[in-house]
């Protein structure tokens, strides 16, 4: 059986834009006619999925299937890290928990995992045109180049050609290219086929005499400038430019931005409402008086309850549920909103706290994690958004404390609270919420407002593909793809 022929982004740094690129290629060879699927052997993000089998994945991964035209599995990303203290993570593999590790365990572990992600991929490959990687990070990250299994070990062992991209925005582009390739490996310089410079503003015209001499310097041409492109597409982690405290609109929504906030992404839908302010929120100065605040998802629910505690966000909170702002917690907002939370097995770290008292629930974390997909109809929903009941959600919960609460919502008064992550994804849900906010302000909401959440994405996607496809080389990416290494 003839197998994908794979192509490899990996990037200068962090945020250099990877994941991003990544779904534009599969979306554009999908365009081309090809069968498509992303893959990334080790995600490190707080952002995460269930799919339909109850396996865990990290959302990049999802928006990179989505993109492709094709349902996320747990093979595209089989080794997930999710972040529970500065120097230690939950580690996952083929969407299942293995345990918490500290960095120095994991790093000496993660070998092991080797055969579980050349499965993974080779799965794969045999059902694939084209296998779009991501990498991680950036593969010049010498302290950790022994037993890489993300970067240029990976492209190693699955013989894939990689194209570099650069962040231009965030300024010395050409010395994070040139600097990258500088400290790889002879073996790992040839595996190099091309630069890639993103998230440009401004004349391309301007950038020729470095690209020649950057040239000159890596001896690979650069595959395109890419410019700095707007969509409104899933970013992979808290870096994203969402999690910031904007300009207040019409219809003010707060989200506390947690230290270890996770699953950021459910609240987009919000933002996409011209006079919805959806605002990330660190301190008191910053809430203010919002219309609604939003408690989100947590991978360290009592230590973060612990610094909203300590700051001050909790009492302000308090006092605006007590005036009657409404509140919504989701997941680890929703623990934090009841009596109390215990950790017995050291979960997220060991320890107990009191909660916010503004839901009559405890929360005790357990040895095993809820992992589901779930859906159903609104009901019994009171008080100021009373207009969802009868409408219709989907979602996935993915928590290790267990409150004993039934159905997608608890309430108390203005205080709402629901495990379920993507609550407010489907049409008409948004919406609702939106406008039970502007007739308590006594506005006027436009109910024409609404729009099919499954087609904008679509449209967004093809938005990334043309600005992509327009600023590379194809002709040059194809060859690469045919040659590989």
């Amino acid at each position: 059986m003839k197998k994908a022929k794979p192509i490899m982004i990996q990037g200068t740094m962090s945020n250099a834009g990877k994941s991003l690129i990544c779904a534009a290629l599969c979306r554009i060879f999908r365009q081309d006619g090809y069968k498509v699927a992303p893959f990334k052997s080790q995600n490190m993000a707080l952002n995460s999925f269930i799919t339909d089998e109850g396996l865990e994945m990290g959302r990049a991964q999802v928006v990179q299937a989505e993109a492709a035209g094709i349902k996320p599995s747990v093979l595209m990303n089989p080794i997930l890290l999710k972040p529970t203290t500065d120097v230690g993570s939950q580690v996952i593999v083929n969407g299942e928990v293995r345990g918490n590790m500290r960095a120095a365990d994991y790093f000496k572990y993660k070998k092991q995992l080797i055969p579980e992600i050349m499965k993974a991929y080779d799965t794969l490959a045999d059902e694939n045109d084209i296998i779009v990687i991501e990498g991680a990070g950036s593969p010049a990250e010498i302290n950790l180049k022994a037993d890489d299994i993300v970067n240029m070990g990976l492209a190693k062992m699955v013989k894939a050609p990689v194209l570099l991209v650069g962040d231009i925005d965030r300024g010395g582009v050409f010395a994070q290219l040139y600097g990258t390739v500088a400290l790889l490996t002879e073996e790992e310089r040839a595996a190099v086929k091309a630069t890639i410079i993103n998230k440009f503003r401004g004349d391309v015209s301007i950038l020729a005499p470095g690209l020649d001499m950057l040239y000159d310097l890596v001896k690979v041409p650069c595959a395109g400038v890419v410019p700095y492109v707007r969509v409104d597409i899933d970013d992979e982690d808290s870096l994203s430019e969402r999690l910031t405290s904007g300009e207040r609109k019409e219809t003010d929504i707060a989200v506390v931005s947690l230290p270890r906030i996770s699953n950021f992404t459910d609240f987009s839908p919000f933002a996409r409402f011209s006079g919805v302010s959806l605002r990330y929120v660190r301190n008191v100065f910053e809430l203010g008086s919002p219309d609604m605040i939003i408690i989100p998802g947590t991978k360290s629910t009592i230590s973060d309850l612990k610094w909203m505690r300590q700051n001050g966000l909790e009492a302000e909170i308090l006092k605006a549920a007590s005036r009657g702002t409404p509140v919504f917690g989701i997941c680890g907002g929703l623990q934090m909103l009841g009596r109390s939370i215990r950790d017995p097995y050291g979960t997220e770290g060991g320890g107990e706290i009191s909660g916010m008292g503004l839901l009559g629930f405890d929360t005790v974390f357990s040895r095993e994690k809820t992992r589901a997909q779930t859906g159903g109809v609104f009901c019994g929903v009171e008080g100021i958004f009373a207009g969802l009941n009868g409408k219709k959600y989907r979602g996935y919960e993915i928590h290790m404390g267990q409150s004993g609460t039934d159905g997608p919502v608890v309430q108390n008064g203005c205080v709402y609270g629901s495990y379920v992550h993507g609550l407010f994804d489907e049409n008409g849900i948004a919406s609702t919420v939106v406008g039970a906010l502007y007739k308590a302000k006594g506005l006027e909401f436009d109910e024409n407002a609404e729009f099919d959440v499954r087609a904008y994405r679509e449209a967004q996607y093809d938005a990334l593909a043309d600005a992509v496809r327009g600023a590379l080389d194809m002709k040059l990416v194809y060859s690469i793809l045919e040659d590989g290494i």
